[in-house]
């Protein structure tokens, strides 16, 4: 039964937002994680583009579709605060990451961090990164059974710790560290959100309490000896006005940044390696341009060089949007695409499913790299119908970073290695959390004679 969130202020010609609540609390918790994609398409579809329910013990609003989406990231009323929704499900984690400022506070620590990600920086990055490419997808045992999503999420948070923190870790203390930032990003999806040990809160809070442990004790000597890393630009950085990081600061930001790259870079390869084994002429295309470079390693210079990875990459983050939700919190009674909001409110942007919207992607379901190509360009139809770095202040800012690191182990990838499913294999997507296959995605590796 449809019921309404809120009346509108008397003399207002703002509608109330409609919906299905479901259960008080759990609501429509389940089918929005188990499918989320049929109760989108449902849910638009009975109440259009803005509808509510509870979600995660929460009344949720959910704003489905690129106009709703640029009216809350440009966000020109101030009124749809990023902290406080975010803060609800990973803030004891991930206790003031990047993401969880707002407003003044969050531009001042954004200009601050811009230090850390400058064209410099990003260089310094990348060449960091290439031995350790060449190292752990060496290490790779050619075969059946090669599960993709295990080995590059290992992978990616070793280049993590090695690029990020400019650390050397034995392998028990990196297995430490990893299963660390495991915990802390399950944490936030937990249905009981307080410390019972052994469930999903409880090992975040352990979590956290380990990372900023291990991030204190290495700090004195990063302010000190300084490097190429992200934990030494942290504690560089300052502004044209002598702004700089506190140790908290620097700490909150490093464990924020660890998780954000490696998660989402580990979803971007993976849902890329699904689809360039179920379309081997897609594999073949991008290797051709990886060959044609003559280079083993790929360098800053060479990033715009790979045009047709640049298309599989767009078309991956459309399909499988690696953060699938983005929350904000209404903090004054506000309207959006002519319904009425009150103060308070949770508001989500559903990115996973915006980019599968028929009316905005013809044909979603369907790889289609070239959508992407300069004479279709169909993610021109409205500037955030693919915005898989979200928008507005809070755009993602390693996105650049994101692209380099993805384009640099796909290429060292490719030229060592071909990969394959079987014929008519889907991947079982788990979306309860941030999205990845169930199965690791298992695929036949073989190693290429010649790379």
């Amino acid at each position: 039964m449809a019921t309404i969130l809120a009346p509108p202020p008397e003399g207002s010609d703002l509608r109330p937002v409609r919906g299905q609540p479901g259960i008080p609390l759990i609501g429509n918790t389940l089918q929005v994680m188990r499918d989320p994609f049929t109760t989108a398409r449902k849910r638009y579809e009975q109440f259009g583009p803005v509808s509510w329910g509870w979600l995660l013990g929460q009344r949720i609003v959910t704003a489905q579709g690129p106009e709703a989406a640029e009216a809350v990231l440009v966000n020109r009323d101030k009124a749809f605060a990023n902290g406080p929704a975010w803060s609800y499900f990973i803030g004891p984690f991930f206790y003031r990451g990047i993401m969880l400022l707002d407003f003044e506070e969050h531009l001042h620590h954004r200009r601050i961090m811009q230090q850390a990600f400058t064209r410099t920086r990003l260089q310094a990055y990348m060449d960091a990164m290439a031995p350790g490419i060449k190292d752990g997808i060496g290490a790779w045992e050619p075969g059946a059974g090669f599960k993709v999503y295990d080995h590059v999420k290992q992978l990616t948070l070793d280049l993590a710790t090695d690029v990020f923190m400019g650390v050397e870790l034995d392998r028990a203390e990196a297995d430490r560290i990893n299963g660390a930032f495991i915990d802390a990003v399950r944490a936030g999806t937990a249905y009981v959100r307080f410390p019972v040990p052994g469930l999903r809160w409880h090992k975040g809070v352990r979590a956290r309490a380990t990372l900023e442990e291990f991030f204190r004790r290495h700090l004195p000597a990063k302010r000190e000896q300084g490097g190429d890393d992200l934990f030494a630009a942290l504690c560089q950085a300052e502004t044209d006005d002598g702004h700089r990081f506190t140790d908290d600061d620097v700490v909150n930001h490093m464990i924020f940044a660890l998780m954000a790259a490696h998660d989402t870079t580990t979803i971007t390869l993976t849902t890329m390696a699904y689809q360039l084994a179920r379309h081997p002429e897609w594999q073949e295309r991008l290797r051709a341009e990886s060959r044609a470079l003559g280079k083993p390693v790929l360098e800053f210079a060479d990033l715009d060089a790979l045009p047709s990875a640049d298309l599989v990459m767009k078309e991956s983050l459309r399909m499988v949007a690696p953060v699938p939700a983005l929350p904000r919190r209404v903090v004054k009674d506000t309207s959006l695409l002519g319904f009425h909001i009150p103060a308070g409110t949770t508001v989500i942007l559903p990115m996973l499913t915006n980019h599968h919207m028929p009316e905005w992607w013809p044909d979603p379901e369907r790889f289609d790299p070239e959508r992407f190509a300069p004479d279709r360009r169909e993610d021109k139809a409205h500037k955030y119908a693919w915005a898989p770095f979200g928008g507005g202040a809070h755009k993602c800012i390693g996105l650049h970073f994101a692209g380099m690191q993805v384009k640099s182990i796909l290429h060292q990838v490719l030229l060592r290695y071909r990969w394959s499913v079987p014929r008519g294999y889907e991947w079982p997507l788990d979306t309860t959390s941030l999205p990845s296959p169930k199965d690791g995605l298992p695929v036949r590796l073989e190693r290429l004679e010649h790379h």
